[in-house]
């Protein structure tokens, strides 16, 4: 039905004021019909298929805005007036289509938020091959989505990130990933600065006061894949050499800004073997023709761009002594980045619903690959720490499943959750060590040598799997974990010699969750006998040899979580310190979730805590504790059990600070085992808690304090969580505060700064956490550090109502724009550490109504739930739980 041209162009014009829809055309619109503006809510049509694209970008950091020139070459279907594809906030200068000899302008609109755009012609556009070309500018963006930037001392820098679907909002295209093509990208910058991008850069020329840096086409990639970054980098560079997959040096660089040059090495040389050990594994060459590993100080995690990785500073810049932590960081997500060059970035999901095979995968062999690199960090530990958290979010009623169906664009974020990293990597765990190393690979190759530089489906993953472990079984296993929510719980009961194995739905305390049936890979074992089979049935017999006490998840690879009878978990706790790490941590989790669904006692987790305490495995030895310490950081433990708590702690850990020793200063244990490093740091943070840890508290607040007076050796970056803490503790006031803050501020190292700010707004002081949301103003404190000071302020007993407040008085302007998938469905996390029925309704009442429709709504709820969850504990057992922890000795 038509409408006044009058009525369009004000309805336009309203739209673009609120943020809804953009219109630049000549000075009068053109009249268009209602349906015209009709865009689809998620996926595009194949009505129009790019080909191929040139981006021509003007990029200078220091000033706000950025232009762009774009050329896209398309196929159309059929004729069509309309051609639907993504830009977002994007000030359209010109626009036109080019076939046959002729050009038609057409005018732009985007009347979607997410950026969803139409571009409208006064003729029909005919079908076939057609060149759509743009000219126009946009805003920098100050968080890590999109194109954005950020000043680090005197200069100015930006990089790219576009996963999910922020490529449309630095230029026009076809923003999903079911398009791959070749890119060809061309930037012009001020004089003197680098350029980099996806492939090699083959010319450098001055053309009207600006340096042109001309890249080679890259090979096919998504939108989400493409890389422009833009600054006075420094770099080093190398090569990875030749492997039995690749016969020439792979060219490799790092590249960071400038006041990073020093510790650059360390990263060029772990990339170098990490390449090397993920060649073996495919069996495949690298599959882009260079690779440059980047920084920026205010990316939250990394980015897989082909041949372009982007990592958060601490991610990369570090040297051998860094803390352990933090190469454990280095090894697991290098790995997994690097992993993504295949298995992502080769081969790419047609849509978003998959793309938890990405994360999942790429989870899993950035904590194997990583482990491979350096074995002595014990970094494959780390991925069933992630899994067994992950199934706290995934017991609730409300959530998702592994896939899921991805109908409209504020839909996309919510999946890069603890549900795709943490669940879906423990499910690949469980998968490769039920089919063994080999079988699993096979599949792996098998996958990604039928789907090379194109996009696949889950449906094809599980198919090759199943192909090469000769088991179509697997199949189906892997639907009813993918498919579906839930964790899986394995009741075991003796009969005899056998045990009888019945499974249901785990659900904390109070919940009620729908039933569900999983085909479980299980795997137990007794002594040296170990038995693997697939549960396909609700209730089985199964009968293994060997001696000792039953261990339900052997090698704690399988996602599920089991329940024993009374002296059966006696029989296993008395065992636990003799356990492998991954069985210990499997134990520890699963009485844990005893616990919170009103099965197990307090007192059976602590005596499980104090076998754990000395064992050689890091992840393992405070798995126990650290979940009775989550019962009472989250409010379910009244202040006698909160003391009970406090001296059972001291007398856990102070016995092993006379083993372990304790010297804050740097390199003070330089070339000891990093596992013993590591247990000594949780010690101490464990230890300065307790009344048991005054003592080393104090050393640590007085290293701190020769730190800060500019003696660099007093502290080591180790003890900087612990240190800053004690110090401020100590201080108990907003000057030593003030400080540190300034002292963060003024400095751009990528360890010390985070550190320092989350030890201010963490430190439980009410007129600091007041002063900094609402007084404190300085332009050295960046967007994204203003997020993770609120984190730190919720984070904190003493400070949490203060936050909360301003969360609820502030939220318009936290969700508004695009913050990007990194925090943009999290915001809600902030309130998990509440604890009562009565908070969970206001949260609802509150946030329900304005969260509604954004990537933020899924994880509200959960929230609600696990909020409500702890209340309904509380209400029912919280006492008797306290008067537990009161006695604990």
């Amino acid at each position: 039905m038509p409408i006044s041209r009058l009525f369009i162009a004000a309805a336009l014009v309203l739209c673009a004021a609120n943020g809804s829809a953009q219109a630049q055309a000549p000075a009068a619109a053109p009249s268009v019909e209602l349906e015209t503006l009709a865009v689809p809510p998620g996926q595009l049509s194949d009505a129009v298929r790019p080909i191929a694209y040139r981006l021509d970008l003007t990029v200078d950091p220091a000033q706000p805005r950025f232009s762009g020139k774009v050329e896209i070459d398309v196929v159309l279907s059929t004729p069509s007036r309309r051609i639907v594809l993504h830009g977002r906030d994007l000030t359209m200068h010109k626009a036109s289509a080019s076939f046959g000899g002729k050009v038609q302008q057409g005018n732009w609109y985007q009347p979607d938020p997410t950026g969803v755009a139409v571009l409208v012609f006064p003729e029909a556009v005919p079908a076939g091959n057609v060149t759509l070309s743009f000219a126009y500018d946009a805003a920098f963006n100050d968080s890590p989505a999109g194109m954005f930037r950020v000043k680090v001392d005197e200069d100015w820098y930006s990089w790219t990130q576009f996963q999910s679907i922020d490529a449309r909002a630095a230029f026009p295209g076809f923003d999903q990933p079911s398009f791959k093509t070749p890119f060809t990208v061309t930037l012009r910058t001020p004089p003197g600065l680098e350029a980099v991008s996806n492939a090699p850069e083959i010319s450098k020329a001055m053309e009207g006061g600006l340096e042109v840096h001309r890249f080679a086409p890259t090979l096919p990639l998504p939108t989400y894949l493409v890389a422009v970054m833009v600054g006075p980098f420094a770099s080093v560079e190398g090569a990875a050499p030749p492997t039995p997959q690749r016969a020439e040096p792979l060219p490799l660089r790092i590249v960071s800004t400038r006041q990073n040059a020093g510790k650059l090495s360390f990263a060029l040389e772990g990339s170098k073997q990490i390449v090397a050990l993920l060649e073996d594994y495919f069996g495949d060459a690298f599959p882009y023709p260079k690779l440059d590993q980047i920084t920026s100080p205010i990316m939250p995690g990394a980015m897989e761009n082909a041949g372009a990785d982007l990592y958060r500073d601490a991610l990369i810049v570090m040297d051998e002594e860094a803390p352990v932590p933090q190469q454990r960081r280095f090894g697991m997500v290098v790995s997994h980045e690097l992993a993504h060059q295949w298995f992502g970035d080769l081969v790419t999901p047609e849509w978003w619903d998959d793309i938890w095979l990405n994360e999942s995968f790429a989870n899993w062999m950035g904590y194997r690959i990583g482990d491979a690199w350096k074995p002595e960090l014990n970094i494959r530990a780390g991925a069933l720490a992630e899994g067994f958290e992950a199934m706290e979010t995934d017991a609730l009623v409300a959530g998702r499943p592994i896939r899921e169906a991805i109908e409209t664009n504020s839909q996309i974020d919510g999946a890069f959750d603890s549900i795709t990293y943490g669940k879906g990597g423990h499910v690949i765990t469980m998968i490769a060590a039920y089919l063994g190393d080999e079988r699993f690979r096979a599949g792996v190759r098998r996958y990604l040598s039928a789907h090379r530089y194109g996009n696949a489906a889950s449906a094809d993953f599980f198919a090759a799997l199943a192909e090469a472990a000769g088991d179509p079984r697997i199949v189906a296993a892997m639907r009813s974990f993918t498919d579906q929510q839930g964790v899986p719980l394995l009741e075991f009961r003796r009969e005899g010699d056998s045990y009888i194995v019945t499974q249901h739905r785990y659900a904390p305390f109070g919940a009620s969750p729908p039933a569900a049936h999983w085909d479980v890979p299980l795997c137990v074992r007794r002594g040296n006998e170990r038995l693997c089979r697939l549960l396909t049935q609700d209730s089985a017999e199964i009968a293994v040899g060997g001696s000792g006490p039953l261990v339900p998840n052997a090698g704690g690879t399988g996602y599920y979580r089991f329940e024993l009878a009374e002296h059966d978990w006696s029989a296993l706790i008395t065992v636990a310190d003799r356990l492998p790490g991954g069985e210990a941590q499997a134990v520890a989790d699963s009485l844990a979730a005893s616990v919170l669904a009103g099965r197990a006692g307090v007192t059976q987790l602590a005596a499980l805590a104090s076998k754990l305490v000395r064992h050689p495995d890091s992840y393992a030895s405070d798995a126990a504790s650290a979940a009775l310490a989550s019962m009472v950081s989250e409010g379910l433990v009244d202040s006698f059990g909160r003391r009970g708590w406090v001296r059972f702690r001291g007398k856990l850990y102070a016995p092993l600070l006379k083993q372990y020793g304790f010297d804050p200063r740097a390199g003070a244990y330089a070339g000891e085992q990093p596992e013993r490093t590591q247990r000594r740091v949780q010690v101490v943070e464990r230890l300065v808690g307790s009344s048991r840890g005054r003592k080393v508290k104090k050393r640590l607040a007085k290293a701190v304090e020769h730190f800060l007076a500019g003696d660099s050796s007093a502290l080591d970056p180790s003890w900087f969580d612990a240190g800053f803490d004690a110090y401020l503790s100590r201080k108990k006031g907003d000057g030593a505060a003030g400080l540190l803050l300034e002292r963060a501020l003024a400095s751009e190292d990528p360890v010390f700064r985070p550190a320092a700010l989350n030890a201010v707004a963490a430190s439980g002081i009410k007129d600091v956490a007041r002063r900094l949301l609402y007084d404190f103003v300085d332009p050295r404190l960046r967007a994204s550090e203003r997020r993770a000071i609120l984190g730190g302020i919720m984070s904190s007993r003493a400070t949490r109502e203060i936050g909360f407040e301003w969360i609820r008085e502030h939220l318009d302007d936290l969700v508004s724009g695009s913050n990007g998938v990194f925090f943009s469905a999290r915001l809600p996390r902030m309130f998990n550490r509440f604890c009562s029925v009565e908070r969970a309704q206001e949260i609802a009442d509150t946030f329900r109504p304005r969260l509604a429709g954004t990537p933020s709504e899924m994880e509200l709820e959960r929230v609600i739930e696990r909020v409500r969850n702890c209340g309904v504990l509380q209400d029912t057992r919280g006492f008797e739980i306290s008067r537990e922890f009161e006695k604990l000795d």
